[in-house]
């Protein structure tokens, strides 16, 4: 990698390039099983935490609610996942995985364990936890500097609105 441009512009270029590729990566990986990476995101979501709503998987994987409901219809009518109804409140679906999709998880949790390996290859375990911890160092960063563009925007219009 090139050390002569500025610092901001290779981080970010590289960043943004890694992700890309990675993206690319995991859609030919998951097509091996019949999932888009997207349903395979909704799947892992469910799979931490079953009896999410929809509405809450949508928030978490930052997915506008027509396109998850799209994702949820695909993954339902294959037997991956059910909805079902909330005790309290009959107009929310609540998701669960289905038994046919336990052994599916499975192969995707060593398919994410290999995409890993396949991306740190050449990093030393120490090297490759000092990078995750980096980058929640960063991730945490613009966070928070999110947060603090909030903050003000939302005190500016309460104050001149």
């Amino acid at each position: 990698m090139s050390r002569s441009g500025p610092i901001d512009a290779d981080f970010l270029f590289a960043l943004f390039e890694v992700q890309r590729l990675l993206r690319l990566y995991a859609d030919k990986q998951a097509a091996q099983y019949g999932l888009t990476r997207s349903q395979w995101a909704v799947l892992a979501k469910v799979d931490r935490t079953e009896g999410l709503k929809q509405t809450e998987v949508a928030e978490l994987l930052e997915m506008q609610p027509i396109t998850l409901t799209r994702l949820i219809d695909k993954l339902c009518d294959s037997g991956l996942l059910e909805r079902r109804n909330d005790a309290n409140d009959r107009r929310v679906n609540r998701l669960y995985l289905t038994k046919a999709a336990r052994p599916l998880m499975t192969k995707l949790a060593a398919l994410r364990a290999e995409i890993a390996a396949t991306a740190f290859t050449g990093f030393t375990v120490p090297e490759t936890h000092r990078l995750v911890e980096q980058l929640e160092t960063i991730k945490d960063n613009v966070r928070d500097a999110l947060q603090s563009a909030n903050g003000a925007t939302r005190t500016k219009e309460r104050r001149y609105g």
